[in-house]
């Protein structure tokens, strides 16, 4: 078993940044990626982010170039900096581990909004 608490999440004004972190605990060494997915009110929840054990990351085309993944496998901790936030990026934001099974966080809420 995983367990994932996510933090960092809040109000921002459009153009603002946030960090989110993801703490795992538990069975981590059965963890490979590291992800972030997030759901908009009323949408499916879509793919965001995510960092291979190697160090390899993946972004969704709408969140290219204003997020940035990254781990700290000595913390056991994810990240996910957004910069340039767009009212569109509002959302609640999950995170994700995967190895012999898939394990998601409670989420976390960021707002987007003037």
């Amino acid at each position: 078993q995983v367990q994932l608490v996510e933090s960092g999440g809040g109000l921002v004004q459009p153009g603002g940044s946030l960090r989110l972190s993801c703490a795992a605990s538990g069975s981590i060494s059965s963890i490979v990626n590291m992800g972030w997915y997030r759901q908009a009110p009323g949408k499916q929840r879509e793919f965001a982010a995510q960092i291979s054990g190697g160090g390899s990351t993946n972004y969704a085309d709408s969140v290219k170039g204003r997020f940035s993944i990254s781990r700290d496998n000595a913390k056991n901790t994810l990240y996910l900096q957004m910069n340039s936030l767009k009212p569109e990026d509002t959302a609640v934001y999950y995170c994700f581990v995967s190895g012999v099974r898939v394990y998601w966080g409670q989420g976390t809420q960021v707002t987007v909004s003037s």
